[in-house]
């Protein structure tokens, strides 16, 4: 059968729209717009009008006994997520073209790659980059597999832990979704939403309340999976501005940040993929290139020797981080790896979506392959060059890094420039490239918001997209507030909770999509009736 025949479900008969309102320059689902829309303003009033202290200590409490007693869950299932993965890869399904055997992508593979690594990576990377490595090098908070902090056995595992996070495990899950989505869409016929992935296993309840819960749990996760990121951009945006230009701004200036940041995503979610996030994504590979590619040279012998010690304390710890029992260091893979694979779980919507949107015309095979290995091999790079430079100031106790160690984790990139020739280039440099990776990663979540609360459609009207670009910055701007000195726990709290029940819908995602591959070699699902919203 070919991979352009449909489900019996054709993509002009798609009924979920008849239940849209169109007003006030909007054209939304009601019941996926309206329960997500008044979930998020409850929770943000509530968050308002409690005592900052008693909010963060419920959010805080929420996100221990998640972690506490879904640890295991979380690690399962990024692990199986990975093996599902690679086994499509040699599978026959690694065949199946995206859009049909004719299709054509519709980006080059260089504007592709850059969107995709700019959405799913930016403001992490600059984030982390350095902070992570030295807080496992230093034992910050723990180290991973319990090993001496400062030795050269620690240095080799804090950047094979630190890849652990932000290699091929992280990219599988968006890989996944990303596939899913992509194929129930350009293969099938569907609309572009969650719902549409399960329709081999819910068939016409899909477009029922079974498929208005999938969507809405999907809008939650991706709002507070975005909030943390963003949240994260602003601290360490403030904290490089108070750095650089001598202020003293607190979470006002990280609010202020934010306001000013969603202002400009505004512009760019009214310009559309091509005139907004395309084009400010290959500006910001173009600059994080040049940068990276500075730092190598001023650090060579640093970053140099880093590299096999990021590859092969990769290779040789990633089973034995991957196992969440018996844990030597079990506070460590709490506070870091569940966290982290949270984060990714509830970012994966945002992303998979986004990269669906723009991956029209590529295999499988060629689709799984791109997406894990080369953010993988670039983010190696990247945390070799600036993970590698830092902790060599460490062990020479050369900088603020060598002389205090990691005092705070968001001025850990500016410390380590203070070290550098050219420091304060190069931090006003970063500041720039985490905004605009702050604006690249809100649009582009706009844009997938968008579309899931308008029933699937690609071309909502730009009211709708100014609406969910204010929600994502107002839900940052309020946990900030929430968290005050301590807001990165509160911003964890969000993506963990939301992430829990979406691992589920992940899991199911994979039986799905089986189903619906076997439908291109085996035959084709059952006939249904015209699918209701």
């Amino acid at each position: 059968m070919s991979t352009t025949d449909k489900y019996s479900i054709d993509s002009t008969d798609y009924e979920i729209g008849q239940d849209n309102i169109q007003k006030w320059g909007f054209d939304i689902h009601n019941q996926v717009f309206g329960i997500s829309a008044g979930a998020i303003i409850l929770f943000l009033t509530v968050l308002l009008v409690m005592d900052p202290t008693e909010a963060k200590s419920i959010l805080d409490g929420v996100k221990l006994s998640i972690i506490n007693n879904f640890d295991g869950l979380f690690m399962w299932s990024s692990n199986i997520f990975l093996v599902f993965s690679l086994l499509l890869i040699i599978s026959p399904f690694g065949k199946i073209r995206l859009g049909g055997d004719n299709a054509k992508p519709e980006h080059s593979t260089i504007s592709w790659m850059a969107m995709l690594f700019a959405a799913g990576m930016g403001i992490g990377l600059m984030f982390y980059g350095v902070a992570e490595p030295v807080a496992y090098f230093t034992d910050w908070y723990g180290t991973p597999l319990a090993v001496e902090p400062l030795t050269e056995e620690a240095r080799k595992l804090a950047l094979g832990a630190t890849m652990y996070h932000w290699g091929i495990h992280p990219w599988a899950i968006y890989g996944i979704v990303a596939l899913s989505l992509a194929f129930f869409t350009f293969n099938k016929g569907l609309p572009l939403s969650m719902r549409s992935v399960f329709y081999p296993i819910l068939g016409d309840r899909t477009w029922g309340w079974f498929g208005h819960i999938i969507d809405i749990l999907t809008v939650l996760a991706t709002l507070f999976g975005l909030a943390t990121s963003l949240g994260l951009g602003a601290q360490q945006a403030a904290g490089g501005i108070n750095h650089v230009f001598g202020t003293n701004g607190g979470v006002n200036m990280q609010i202020g940040v934010i306001i000013f940041v969603t202002m400009l995503a505004m512009i760019s979610v009214i310009r559309g993929i091509d005139g907004g996030v395309k084009l400010l994504s290959n500006v910001n590979m173009l600059v994080a290139l040049a940068l990276l590619i500075f730092i190598i040279i001023i650090g060579f012998s640093d970053v140099m020797a880093a590299i096999p010690l990021t590859v092969m304390g990769y290779i040789e710890n990633i089973i034995p981080l991957s196992n969440p029992h018996g844990r030597p260091d079990e506070g460590w893979m709490h506070g870091w790896t569940v966290f982290y694979w949270a984060w990714w779980i509830s970012w994966s919507p945002f992303v998979g979506m986004f990269i669906a949107r723009v991956s029209k015309g590529r295999t499988v095979r060629q689709f799984l392959i791109s997406v894990m290995l080369i953010p993988t091999a670039a983010t190696a790079l990247w945390m070799s060059a600036f993970g590698g430079i830092a902790m060599k100031q460490v062990t020479n106790k050369v900088g603020e890094l060598g002389e205090n160690g990691l005092q705070d984790i968001t001025m850990a990139l500016f410390n380590m420039y203070d070290a550098l020739p050219m420091s304060t280039a190069l931090s006003v440099i970063s500041i720039i490239l985490i905004m605009v990776f702050f604006v690249t990663s809100s649009d582009s979540g706009s844009l997938v918001i968008d579309s899931i609360t308008a029933g699937g459609k690609v071309d909502a009207p730009v009211p709708q997209r100014i609406f969910w670009a204010i929600v994502q910055g107002s839900i940052a701007a309020v946990l900030l507030w929430v968290g005050g000195t301590e807001a990165m726990q509160a911003l964890q709290a969000g993506t963990v909770s939301t992430a829990l029940p979406f691992t589920f819908i992940l899991l199911l995602m994979c039986v799905s999509l089986v189903k619906g591959f076997s439908t291109e070699k085996y035959g084709t699902i059952p006939k249904s009736n015209k699918a209701k919203a």
